[in-house]
């Protein structure tokens, strides 16, 4: 085997040929690949977004867009559709949505079903994620676009971060608080993923999608900016991975090892992969 490798491969320790050192693979425990691609790449677009948003003024534009379609007054605002069903018959929904995850929880617990941890990890990230963006807008301080001068309303349109003049009066409109009845559901995606997997991206789909559908008919009624409903909705999917760090159980990160080898000569590369399958029967035979 020592002759097939390079010169450059071979070092001479008291007269005997040995290979040259192989770099080790880079390991990643499960734990540390779930965190960044849960977590850490999620966050990283949701900035990439969100700043991107910002240098464009996204939000002055779409919600000025949408002024004028609407007849330059918020024609939408009261509207059946928007105020009526989505917005009240939305929140209800929501609250059913949990009240009747609330019943399943007792009845799993009364079962001693394996769907106790789960089903509590979606009740609270739920709760969790509604409370939190209510009590973020309670001391946010930023207006609604029907607020705004040029949008309907009399206030300088301010971001996220510009000083606020004392003298306005105080503004309760970030983050978006009916989508948060919607995104937080995302915490579905973690729920499917700890009892049925296969599902996981339905569930992510359903929070996705209420929570789209009551942001954009909160936009259409001038309650909020876009980047309000995106704020929401990293609010309210960091809560759901916070939660399924502590709640729900996971396979032991030792047991599940992503190796990713870096690029290395051919002729070494079948000598690391030898070493990480070595590796991986070593762990195995660990009690």
């Amino acid at each position: 085997m020592i002759r097939k490798l390079p010169r450059s491969a071979r070092l001479v320790r008291g007269g005997t040929a040995l290979p040259k050192p192989v770099p080790r693979a880079f390991a990643i425990d499960a734990a540390g690949w779930f965190a960044w691609t849960h977590l850490w790449l999620p966050l990283l677009a949701w900035c990439l977004t969100v700043s991107t948003l910002a240098a464009l003024g996204v939000d002055w534009h779409l919600s000025r867009a949408l002024f004028a379609w609407e007849g330059y007054r918020w024609l939408l605002r009261e509207a059946m559709l928007t105020e009526a069903v989505i917005h009240r018959g939305g929140h209800a929904l929501s609250i059913a949505a949990w009240l009747a995850a609330l019943a399943a929880w007792l009845f799993a617990r009364l079962r001693a079903s394996a769907l106790q941890r789960p089903l509590a990890h979606l009740l609270l990230s739920v709760l969790v994620s509604t409370l939190l963006v209510s009590w973020l807008k309670s001391w946010s301080n930023m207006d609604c676009p029907w607020d705004i001068d040029g949008l309907g309303g009399t206030r300088p349109y301010l971001d996220l971060l510009d000083l606020r003049p004392q003298y306005l009066p105080q503004g309760r409109c970030f983050p978006a608080g009916h989508a948060s009845g919607g995104y937080a559901w995302v915490a579905l995606y973690f729920f499917f993923l700890s009892v049925r997997p296969a599902w996981r991206w339905r569930g992510l789909a359903i929070g996705l999608g209420v929570g789209a559908l009551f942001g954009l008919a909160q936009q259409l009624r001038g309650a909020h900016f876009l980047s309000h409903d995106l704020w929401t909705l990293a609010i309210c999917w960091c809560v759901a991975y916070a939660l399924q760090s502590t709640m729900l159980k996971r396979e032991s990160p030792g047991r599940r090892t992503r190796h990713v080898i870096l690029r290395m000569p051919d002729d070494l590369r079948g000598v690391a992969h030898q070493a990480v399958r070595q590796d991986a029967r070593k762990r195995d035979r660990k009690p």
